[in-house]
């Protein structure tokens, strides 16, 4: 612990912990198929900030790719956008960031109003004489905010501090209180006893799964009555994934407990590993800004998957079939540490 804990948060978390806004995900919908259109294009993709991941044929296509989470942006050019342009009628582009995560939605859509206004003064350049040019743009821009049309940070931020106090409390303390048992010998009358480990640490499970629930149902009340936030999905569903996220993080406290003798030892593993947790879930910066290596290794973070859920049924609405990846996640991650947890629990059999 002495020299890890430095290096990993000397060597990870200065890159993973980053607000500047990269890699955003864009989708264009052309309508318009001409020249000005592909030029427009290149020039977005040429910055650096964008990456296309999907050429729509209509909006409410481009708008699954959204719900998907496999875009970020939504630009739509409309029919005859080059046409207006030369004729000085001007046109109107369509820009729609997922502002589930409002920080990124508006940088997106600065980086992106930005570009595409840079091009705007190239083509008035272009076209119209030097006498004849006026601070009028030809190029307008009408924005939807998906999800979160108010930008409002507290809504993005609220679902995610649910997440980071169910870990806490039921991820930890079962830990901690069977690493208490040992240091006051309560432990070794449970070693000589006929329960079977398997019994004693699903007993140990169940009292920290009922208060999950507690403190579940209790942060979505605080959510509703001081924020006004309500889920746009199901409750089940929620509730459903609370299940195996507690059933999660419990299972990797009781190996904490398994290999720390001492209370202090328990606190320092607790603390290194709430902290790579945290700093690599997704709460503060997006996951999708880190670095590829580092989304690899967050890809393995419980508390990620589960941030993704919270966030994903309270602000859009999304159900089972939209998160398949995260359930199978998580129940792979509740099979792995319980089973590691129950092998690893030393118990003198009579």
């Amino acid at each position: 612990m002495l020299f890890g804990f430095p290096l990993m948060v000397l060597l990870i978390l200065p890159w993973a912990a980053s607000y500047e806004i990269n890699n955003l995900n864009l989708s264009i919908v052309d309508h318009d198929h001409s020249t000005y259109s592909r030029q427009l294009t290149e020039k977005i993709l040429s910055s650096g900030y964008f990456r296309l991941t999907d050429n729509a044929t209509n909006f409410h296509t481009a708008l699954k790719s959204i719900e998907r989470k496999e875009s970020d942006l939504i630009l739509e050019i409309p029919p005859h956008f080059e046409k207006n342009l030369i004729t000085g009628q001007g046109t109107k582009l369509m820009i729609a960031p997922n502002a589930v995560n409002g920080m990124k939605a508006g940088v997106g859509m600065t980086y992106l109003s930005s570009i595409i206004a840079d091009f705007n003064a190239e083509i008035v350049n272009e076209l119209v004489p030097a006498n004849r040019r006026t601070a009028m743009p030809t190029i307008q821009i009408d924005s939807q905010f998906k999800f979160n049309p108010r930008l409002n940070y507290r809504v993005y931020m609220v679902p995610a501090l649910i997440v980071l106090i169910l870990t806490l409390i039921c991820g930890f303390l079962p830990g901690v209180s069977i690493v208490l048992e040992k240091e006051i010998g309560t432990m070794e009358q449970i070693n000589v006893s006929p329960v079977n480990k398997g019994l004693f640490l699903l007993a140990k499970l169940i009292p920290f799964w009922v208060i999950g629930f507690v403190i579940l149902t209790f942060g979505e009340f605080i959510a509703w009555a001081v924020y006004g936030l309500v889920p746009a999905g199901h409750y089940y569903t929620i509730y459903l994934f609370a299940t195996i996220y507690i059933i999660t993080v419990s299972g990797l406290g009781l190996i904490i407990s398994n290999y720390a003798q001492t209370m202090q030892q328990a606190m320092f593993i607790v603390f290194f590993f709430m902290l790579i947790f945290i700093m690599l879930s997704g709460l503060y910066t997006p996951v999708e800004s880190m670095p590829e290596w580092a989304q690899w290794i967050a890809a393995f973070n419980p508390l990620k998957h589960f941030m993704v859920v919270m966030r994903s049924v309270f602000l859009k609405g999304s159900g089972l079939a939209d998160l398949t990846k995260e359930i199978w996640a998580l129940l792979g991650f509740a099979v792995f540490f319980n089973s590691w947890a129950v092998f690893s629990y030393r118990k003198v059999d009579k």
